[in-house]
């Protein structure tokens, strides 16, 4: 197979202007797929964010729960109760809401999550977060804002690090900013902030102090999970879902991969890309093929086989796979630095991604090839000469 390269390469630098364009054309079907793989992967990751970073090992939620950004709370004595179980170690209540931040400098207002937890439970573990900010959490009206947050909520980090006093308001209550910690944006939530579970409270009135949205149970330290979890589920109350920490990661993934249509949105992009690659590669393919029938019926009359000449054909698809994807891999990474920076999401290139691309670009050149053999088959040295 190897001995085929030259004249594969020959071919197709025969027409540069030609092979450019294939690989621009390659190019481009790769960027695609990369963005929306990009963008798919970086929805899952942001959406579970909390979820990884939150200090426990069982969590409770209400059935009616669908994701964090809709949440129906949950009597905390179910929470209690947890307590009964054998390897439990300690409980924490977490409150989650939607509230009206008004950005400090400009004026105007916009949704943030509001996380509520009492200091004392230290049950997250966001970079940033240090001790004395959960000590500054138990001041009334004081929270702490997530430094990853979209800039549309104004320059509040960048005046909490300078030593201003950055005070503004959330759903019309007065607050004062006595921390900064790193999270980040999803596609649900533009932005983040904890406060106390009392602060919690002050801010949404509404709500009662026994409705809770998630429980975070702690086991004893080398107690195995899944028999206390079996434990829950037997004897306490089926009003309530008892997940495993995975099992907490994966229900919220599973929302926004099958409740909506966004991950069906980016996944029929990917495909997209892969079909315009596809036609692209065939066409300059084709067209190659089409253009040299009469130097391959030749090279049948002096004896080569349907065999080789195929195998020259799917050369010249492997080389374009591989010149081709090089640059679309570097332009992505380009892309990828600059969507983070602009929406706060995580999204950056990974070995599993890169992998996935690269066979779906060979598999994509091949494909094309296996298309335009067909002409080459039919290809009659008496016919042509």
């Amino acid at each position: 197979m190897f001995k085929k390269v030259p004249l594969a390469w020959l071919q197709l630098t025969r027409e540069k202007s030609r092979l450019l364009i294939a690989l621009a054309g390659i190019s481009f079907a790769d960027i695609l797929m990369f963005m929306q793989l990009g963008f798919r992967d970086s929805l899952f990751d942001a959406s579970v964010l909390m979820h990884q970073q939150m200090e426990g090992d069982i969590f409770l939620v209400s059935p009616q729960s669908t994701a964090l950004i809709a949440m129906k709370s949950f009597p905390e004595r179910r929470l209690f109760q947890s307590l009964a179980v054998e390897g439990v170690e300690s409980i924490a209540p977490v409150y989650i809401g939607l509230g009206l931040w008004r950005n400090p400098d400009e004026r105007n207002t916009r949704s943030i999550l509001v996380i509520g937890t009492d200091p004392v439970d230290r049950i997250f573990d966001f970079p940033g977060l240090e001790e004395e900010d959960y000590d500054r959490l138990k001041l009334e009206d004081t929270v702490l804002f997530d430094r990853n947050s979209r800039p549309e909520f104004g320059p509040v980090a960048e005046w909490f690090d300078a030593g201003r006093d950055v005070e503004t308001e959330i759903d019309g209550r007065r607050i004062e900013v006595g921390g900064t910690f790193e999270l980040g944006a999803t596609f649900g939530a533009d932005g983040n902030l904890i406060v106390s579970e009392l602060n919690f409270l002050r801010i949404f009135a509404g709500r009662d102090r026994g409705l809770i949205d998630i429980g975070v149970v702690q086991l004893e330290p080398g107690t195995a999970v899944e028999p206390v979890l079996a434990a829950m589920r037997e004897n306490l109350p089926d009003d309530v879902w008892y997940f495993s920490k995975e099992e907490f990661v994966n229900w919220e993934k599973n929302y926004w991969q099958s409740s909506t249509a966004i991950g069906f949105i980016f996944a029929l992009g990917a495909g997209m890309g892969f079909v315009v690659g596809i036609v692209i590669v065939y066409q300059i393919l084709y067209t190659d093929v089409a253009d040299h029938l009469p130097e391959y019926a030749t090279l049948k009359a002096m004896g080569y086989t349907d065999r080789y000449l195929l195998g020259v054909v799917f050369q010249e698809a492997i080389i374009l796979a591989f010149v081709g994807y090089l640059p679309g891999l570097g332009i992505c990474m380009v892309l990828y630095n600059m969507t983070a920076a602009a929406t706060s999401l995580p999204v950056f290139m990974t070995v599993g991604r890169a992998t996935t691309v690269f066979i779906l670009t060979v598999v994509m050149c091949f494909v094309s090839g296996a298309v335009a053999v067909r002409k080459l088959s039919a290809a009659d040295p008496a016919d042509i000469f």
